[in-house]
């Protein structure tokens, strides 16, 4: 069903007075489509306005520019117009630095992405785990002079444990950096963002790399972690 005359006029008045800007009938009727209004209405709306002063024309040739009546719209002084470019000057600086921080969240999701996954920093961690938790025990059982291994097994089992506790360190020192960054600039809570995705730190298990670290042979031992 059409829209009513004086319906057509209003929806017509409307759009015109917020595009504030020359229009012809075929720009006015496509965007007016979606309230089922055909060109012939509107260019009978268009042409009842202008009759009636509600909106301004000129003719160039055979065509019709239409245009919503200026004297309806406040004009700002030049103290209205300085502080508008203050305003759109603060914007724009604004705009700048959100530009930055999204840009420093992009480069380290592109950094975690280049180098390991979180579900393969986390795949990862928990077999460093049971391996540094099987060495241990072996280890626990050789210092207590059970003999289980050889000399070179020992070393081998020592060189194995020593290499894991620097996988973990290591790993654990690279999920740190790019958590750090993510994070940084992230609105959420770092909290419950970690309880979001499901992360579990070294604490949520009870471990600590500093203790496994105490378990390694004199002279490879590295406290930092």
């Amino acid at each position: 069903m059409a829209p009513k005359s004086d319906s057509a006029e209003g929806i017509v008045l409307n759009f015109v007075n917020e595009q504030n800007r020359p229009l012809n009938s075929q720009v006015v009727a496509d965007f007016l489509q979606k309230f089922n209004l055909k060109k012939t209405a509107v260019q009978k709306a268009l042409d009842n306005l202008a009759d009636s002063g509600k909106i301004t024309f000129k003719e160039y040739g055979k065509q019709k520019i239409y245009l919503a009546r200026q004297d309806q719209f406040q004009i700002p002084n030049t103290e209205e117009l300085n502080q508008m470019k203050e305003e759109n000057a603060k914007l724009q600086e604004m705009l700048e630095e959100q530009k930055k921080a999204n840009s420093q969240l992009e480069g380290g999701i592109k950094s975690l992405q280049s180098n390991l996954t979180l579900d393969e920093i986390l795949s990862n961690d928990a077999k460093l785990r049971k391996q540094v938790k099987e060495m241990e025990e072996r280890l626990t059982k050789l210092r207590e002079g059970v003999t289980l291994v050889s000399p070179e097994e020992r070393k081998i089992v020592e060189k194995t444990f020593s290499d894991a506790i620097s996988h973990w360190r290591k790993r654990k020192r690279m999920f740190k950096d790019v958590w750090d960054t993510i994070t940084e600039n992230s609105p959420k809570n770092p909290n419950e963002f970690k309880e979001e995705l499901g992360l579990e730190y070294d604490e949520d298990f009870g471990v600590s790399l500093q203790t496994y670290a105490t378990l390694m042979p004199h002279g490879q031992k590295r406290l930092r972690g």
